[in-house]
């Protein structure tokens, strides 16, 4: 068991998300940041979809009533356990009694902790993925975040040896990011100076941008196009308002939206993007469809990523 003693700014259980149920107005939810995600499961042995905490922000500090070993990876937070300082983007022990504590970020913005066998937690709607605005997943089921005296329990197994991430595949979160974007159906009903403001322009992140949605302010984009019916809504779309400022739709978008969408992120680049502080640049470039689905499956074939859905949904493959 795990208890927690400050959860932080948020910290919620997420797996790889909740997969099949668009149609009944769930979304997704699961990682903001698939990248970390996934190295943190493989870190340890772990399945592909072995429920962790994401931490926003840092802050974080839990104690365990049982040895484990654990990682964290993703946003860099100063980590230790009992004091003594531990290194991000590697597994290591921790002993019954101990406690494990997050600093807040100085790079990124969400940090994952998992745990050998993954966090115990029962599926609602075939996962435990926390999404607050659906009411559904997490530890109590009803979509809230964690706070102060839950427990977590997980399964104790053997420990293995120490492994770490190479510095190679750790992304430099302070490092000005570009994200690629696959042009959408509705991409020639932008004017040619919004297309290319969109991707020779700088963008900004906002304060306002949450797990439904990376919010950029930078130039305006015109549409030129007629009103839209509202229509089912892909994680990375980029949609763009009235007042011509890009959203980028995250795992906790609402399913339907009506706003003209001048395409969609490269699903390989999306947790890069949610690693952006506010404040923090973001450039964009086109790039093929088939090209980002090359990324894609690769990525995915490195993780032994399984997924399946049902009709309807709007899945990655």
């Amino acid at each position: 068991m795990m208890r927690i003693i400050e959860p932080g700014m948020r910290a919620a259980i997420q797996d790889f998300g909740r997969f099949g149920y668009l149609s009944k107005g769930l979304t997704r939810g699961g990682p903001m940041d698939e990248h970390a995600f996934l190295w943190a499961n493989r870190l340890l042995n772990n399945d592909f979809n072995a429920a962790q905490i994401e931490v926003t922000l840092g802050g974080f500090e839990a104690e365990f009533d049982c040895d484990c070993q654990c990682a964290v990876t993703g946003a860099g937070v100063e980590l230790t356990l009992d004091g003594e300082t531990l290194n991000n983007w590697q597994n290591f022990k921790v002993r019954a009694g101990q406690r494990l504590k997050m600093g807040y970020a100085t790079a990124g913005v969400r940090a994952y902790l998992a745990v050998q066998g993954g966090f115990q937690v029962e599926p609602k709607w075939g996962s435990c993925a926390t999404v607050t605005r659906d009411a559904v997943g997490g530890l109590h089921g009803d979509g809230s975040p964690l706070k102060a005296g839950d427990e977590i329990s997980f399964n104790q197994q053997e420990l293995q040896m120490s492994r770490r991430v190479g510095w190679a595949y750790r992304p430099n979160y302070e490092k000005t990011p570009v994200i690629g974007l696959i042009p959408g159906f509705q991409y020639e009903a932008f004017p040619m100076s919004a297309r290319e403001a969109f991707c020779y322009e700088d963008y900004e992140v906002t304060k306002d941008s949450d797990r439904m949605g990376i919010r950029l302010s930078g130039k305006a984009l015109d549409y030129d196009g007629e009103g839209l019916v509202s229509e089912g809504v892909n994680v990375g779309s980029v949609q763009v308002p009235a007042n011509g400022q890009p959203i980028i739709m995250m795992h906790d978008r609402q399913t339907l939206g009506g706003y003209p969408k001048l395409g969609t992120i490269n699903p390989f680049d999306l947790g890069r993007l949610a690693q952006c502080q506010p404040g923090q640049t973001v450039r964009f470039t086109r790039i093929e469809g088939k090209v980002a689905q090359q990324q894609l499956r690769r990525f995915y074939q490195f993780f032994n990523v399984r997924l399946t859905c049902q009709a309807g949904d709007n899945l990655r493959s």
